[in-house]
């Protein structure tokens, strides 16, 4: 039977996690995040470079509510140096240890390395003819600005990248996104969102996902006796690319039916994700599936 460690006691968990990226000077930016479940509110700071980089300049977390006095977890700070590429998330884990509010922690680390990935520099005059609404543009300026986009999702794959020539696409990247001068302030700012719903023999997850270029609300439904995925459904208000992001959206339904156990993890990743997938839509699937004991 497939149960949350979230849901001891209570038919029902929420967690919402808050992030903001401002513009700190020419090389780094710094990435705010606060994380706050039923139990727990857990706030993290990170000064950044942008990619390819990706290094962590400075850090800082601290428990700002569930435990008595709020605690700094001082930890944290020795990131300072280290990439967020792969090990970035087992490093987390190790420095934070056995704490009661670890795995947030974690999560709202991980979510600072997310957020990184949302921003970038390139050369103001890359980025002076630039227009709202110009996707071809926009999608070249991605290329250029994060490397490891290419090949991670439909969008930045040949196919994409095709479909940019056939069809209509509409775009809500803007400038700022790109090349924005030292002191701005919130140049990016998300909102994530996660419920468990436990429902009879059914159990429900919701993840919502809303920032300057997406929009997602996916909604699973895991039948506890079979231990199988009955429903899965989502809606795409906003995407970076509309007419290319559409295309994969459809694989959510390739989650009917899947077993809800262990191998679950590793199986989205072919299923909604990589080169024929959606990165976001991934990553939202991915943080349900971590609230779950499989």
């Amino acid at each position: 039977m497939t149960v949350s460690p979230f849901l001891a006691g209570r038919d029902r968990y929420e967690r919402s996690t808050v992030g903001r990226v401002d513009s700190v000077d020419d090389e780094a930016f710094a990435h705010t995040v606060r994380l706050v479940d039923d139990d727990f509110a857990v706030e993290m700071r990170a000064e950044c470079t942008p990619s390819p980089g990706y290094e962590v300049r400075a850090a800082r977390a601290w428990i700002a509510a569930g435990e008595d006095p709020p605690v700094d977890v001082a930890e944290v700070g020795q990131l300072a140096g280290m990439r967020m590429v792969s090990g970035f998330t087992r490093r987390l884990a190790e420095l934070t240890g056995d704490r009661p509010a670890a795995s947030r922690v974690v999560d709202a680390g991980v979510e600072i390395a997310r957020l990184a990935r949302q921003v970038t520099r390139v050369p103001a005059s890359e980025v002076a003819d630039a227009r709202a609404g110009d996707a071809r543009r926009f999608w070249a300026l991605d290329m250029k600005g994060w490397v490891d986009l290419p090949g991670s999702c439909f969008t930045y794959s040949p196919a994409g990248r095709a479909l940019l020539e056939t069809r209509p696409v509409t775009t809500p990247m803007a400038p700022e996104m790109y090349c924005s001068p030292p002191g701005a302030r919130a140049i990016f700012r998300r909102r994530r969102l996660a419920r468990l719903v436990l429902t009879g023999r059914r159990l429900h997850l919701f993840a919502a996902l809303h920032d300057n270029v997406h929009g997602f609300d996916i909604h699973y439904e895991l039948d506890l006796d079979g231990g199988v995925i009955v429903a899965a459904d989502s809606i795409t208000s906003r995407l970076p690319y509309m007419g290319i992001c559409t295309e994969p959206q459809g694989r959510i339904e390739a989650l009917v039916g899947q077993p809800v156990d262990a191998a679950l993890r590793k199986r989205i990743q072919g299923l909604v994700g990589g080169e024929g997938g959606c990165a976001q839509l991934y990553d939202l699937t991915a943080d349900l599936l971590k609230l779950l004991s499989l």
